[in-house]
């Protein structure tokens, strides 16, 4: 068996934001109308970073402005967390990174997601290719740890109402959107964690999210010294207020947020 590695990484908040985004379209409350930049939460992703391999967790339908505001140079990897439109519908802009690196994407997902990949990006894998669109190479995950360059990576299954959803662990750190259950054996991959990040779409209940209530409780449940939260939506409120609410070691993630380990 393969020796986990457990690199010093960065973690980027490429965005914070439930599927709509922050503002949303068409919206004139308080939250969208707000001036200050922690308001404003593009669709959810980390980019995670060691001293020689780059990965993002999923490509949102922002992943062009996210790469272009973060200076990605280099990316070695695409993890998937589930196949919903605002986690993967910026793949097609890997074929920039194609370009650059002179090789294929490295993609990880399940089964589940990859339909959908396909579905969604037929021309990316029929046999006789079109010029210039993204050249990928899947790599088909399940629950047992992989690594990515010098990475180890530990999926983690958690539930979406009953959608099936990865959450990874990077050694320190533990990022989990999409979620409103996590089955008990699953939470033991979390526990010493040094930091948990949670969705945590708005204050009242939602069929498929935890609200902030249950994502604080599942961060002081595990016991994780650091909880940060993401998948906002405009209906949580302003960054600013709902962080003053929180307990200590529990705060808002937001765009452009780097943590260290």
């Amino acid at each position: 068996m393969e020796k986990a590695k457990y690199p010093d990484i960065k973690v980027t908040f490429l965005g914070t934001g439930t599927s709509s985004g922050v503002p949303m379209v068409a919206c004139p409350c308080e939250v969208c109308a707000s001036p200050h930049d922690r308001d404003k939460r593009l669709r959810s992703s980390i980019l995670v970073q060691s001293a020689t391999t780059t990965l993002v967790v999923d490509t949102t339908p922002d992943f062009r402005t996210q790469m272009l505001r973060e200076n990605v140079r280099q990316l070695d990897a695409v993890l998937f967390t589930h196949p919903h439109k605002d986690h993967i519908a910026g793949l097609d802009d890997v074929k920039a990174f194609n370009y650059f690196q002179s090789k294929p994407m490295a993609v990880y997902a399940n089964l589940l997601t990859q339909k959908a990949l396909k579905r969604e990006f037929y021309y990316i894998f029929e046999e006789n290719k079109y010029p210039g669109v993204p050249d990928i190479r899947l790599h088909t995950i399940d629950l047992d740890p992989f690594v990515v360059g010098d990475i180890t990576v530990t999926p983690i299954l958690v539930y979406h109402l009953e959608m099936p959803v990865l959450g990874f662990r990077f050694g320190k750190f533990t990022y989990i959107t999409d979620a409103n259950r996590i089955p008990d054996e699953e939470k033991q991959k979390i526990r010493g964690s040094e930091a948990l990040v949670l969705n945590a779409l708005r204050k009242k209940p939602h069929i498929s999210h935890f609200n902030l209530e249950e994502a604080v409780q599942t961060v002081r449940e595990l016991e994780i010294p650091h909880g940060y939260f993401t998948h906002i939506s405009h209906q949580l409120g302003l960054h600013d207020r709902i962080n003053a609410e929180l307990p200590p070691g529990i705060e808002l993630a937001w765009d452009g947020l780097t943590l260290a380990f």
